[in-house]
Order: structure tokens, then C-alpha cells, then sequence
């Protein structure tokens, strides 16, 4: 076996190949792979109602939630996931049927949904959030709002398979 020697030429030619491999997305980034599921936050499941339906909005609108969802580990966006909203709002409290509801991502993983102003339960203006289908590791968020004037609140999930 003749061993080349590494010329300028040689290294070009191997970092280049290199270059075009890691482009055409064979390799994946190390980063990727390290993406970490998302715990849930204590009180998350508070005043929490199982099958909350999919619906446009919750009540009259005005305020949005909003956020994405993705799969641990590699980070990739997770579409068709169904996410249940509620809230201590100016149309109703956490507990009431009619301030909850439900939505699904879309192709990117992103979800949206328009509801009543958070208004601040116990001294607090904050939302609820839950994933809660079959497919991945239930979790419960309760993000809290910088200003009880906010008119809208983000979430995100990363989520662990079941």
C-alpha cells in the first residue's frame, strides 16, 4: 500500500469533500443532539380539564398565546400536536369549561391561539399550557406574564416520546 503524502492540494480536496457532506445534511450537528425535554413546572396542572376541545379561540379574544413544540434530542419541529390553553381571564377563571381550549401545531411546530386578557390570579398573570396526547410525556407549563398589561405570552416545548 503507498501512503500519499498530504499536500495543500490533498487537504483541499478532503476538507472540501468534507464541506460538501456536512452541507447536504448527511451529518447532522453535534448540537442538534442535545436538545433537552422540558420538565413541568410545579402548579402547571392546576385546575387541568382532560379533552378540552379544539376550538378557533377561547371566548372573545383580544390576547395571544402563543409557542412551539419539538422533539427531544434532535430539536426537529413537531406538527399535529395537540396543546390545551387556560387561564384566569376577563371572561372567566381557570376552573370554568369555557376558558379552556385546545389546538394543534402545524407544520412547523408552531401553535397559536387568541383568548380573553390574562388577568392575575393569587397576585400573578400567568396562562397554563399542556401537552396531553399519547405520543410523548405529558407536561404541564405555567408561564408567568413580565406585565399584567402583556397582550400576549409565549410557550415552548420540548417533548420526551412516552
Amino acid at each position: 500500500m503507498t501512503k500519499t503524502p498530504m499536500t495543500r492540494r490533498t487537504l483541499l480536496a478532503t476538507g472540501s469533500a468534507g464541506l460538501a457532506v456536512a452541507a447536504s445534511g448527511l451529518v447532522s450537528p453535534l448540537r442538534a443532539a442535545t436538545v433537552a425535554a422540558t420538565p413541568t413546572m410545579p402548579g402547571g396542572a392546576n385546575n387541568y380539564l382532560p379533552g378540552a376541545p379544539i376550538v378557533e379561540r377561547i371566548g372573545g379574544g383580544g390576547f395571544w398565546m402563543t409557542g412551539t413544540v419539538r422533539r427531544a434530542g434532535d430539536g426537529a419541529p413537531l406538527a399535529g400536536q395537540r396543546i390545551q390553553i387556560w387561564a384566569h381571564t376577563t371572561e372567566g377563571h381557570e376552573r370554568d369549561p369555557h376558558s379552556h381550549g385546545a389546538t394543534l401545531t402545524d407544520e412547523n411546530g408552531v401553535f397559536r391561539m387568541e383568548m380573553p386578557q390574562i388577568v392575575p390570579a393569587f397576585g400573578q398573570a400567568h396562562g397554563h399550557l399542556a401537552y396531553d396526547s399519547d405520543d410523548f410525556q405529558t407536561v404541564f407549563l405555567r408561564p408567568i406574564m413580565s406585565s399584567a398589561s402583556d397582550t400576549s405570552l409565549e410557550a415552548h416545548f420540548v417533548l420526551q416520546p412516552a
